[in-house]
């Protein structure tokens, strides 16, 4: 199946699942259990669309712990930037129609939270068909290490994503049901 025609069937299976799916209180406590969260980390999120599943729950939990949040904004010609945010902040929305911080500081997240259309064992994943994570991962990967978590829901597991030279495998994969390294 083509990326094209298996990111319709999931944007589609997600949404007809969307509101069955029940999102446990202690992702953050089993994702410290994988990951070393120490409190000088920057959190790199995304505001959620689509049926996406919804990271904001998490970057509050983080932003109330004392750790720094960021939301992405997307640049010209397909690039993206992460600019530190809060709760408190206001939004404005993008071209994309993508609630996005007002571009105060930009920062480089120790962490990403990256949105997921469709994801294998593999820890690979298809997004929307633009590419922005790729090319932002590959960017900030000159810059730092980033640890790479993909957020979906378990419904949005495939057998296998044909990858190409530019998609960027995952660090984990957190899904309702699991944590996926």
């Amino acid at each position: 199946m083509t990326k094209f025609k298996l990111r319709k069937k999931i944007i589609n299976l997600r949404k007809k699942k969307y509101f069955e799916v029940k999102i446990g209180n202690n992702i953050i406590e089993n994702l410290s259990n994988k990951i070393n969260l120490s409190n000088n980390k920057i959190i790199g999120g995304y505001f959620p669309i689509n049926f996406e599943f919804d990271c904001l729950q998490i970057l509050k939990k983080f932003y109330s712990n004392g750790y720094n949040i960021s939301l992405p904004i997307i640049k010209r010609s397909h690039q993206m930037d992460f600019y530190k945010w809060s709760p408190n902040d206001p939004l404005t929305i993008s071209s994309f129609g993508i609630p996005q911080p007002l571009e105060l500081k930009k920062i480089y997240p120790d962490i990403i939270f990256v949105p997921i259309v469709a994801f294998d064992k593999y820890r690979n994943r298809i997004g929307y068909g633009g590419g922005f994570y790729d090319r932002y991962l590959e960017k900030i990967s000159q810059i730092k290490k980033c640890i790479t978590i993909g957020l979906a829901f378990s419904h949005q597991k495939v057998n296998k994503i044909y990858i190409e030279k530019f998609d960027r495998k995952l660090d984990l994969i957190l899904t309702e049901k699991l944590i996926q390294k």
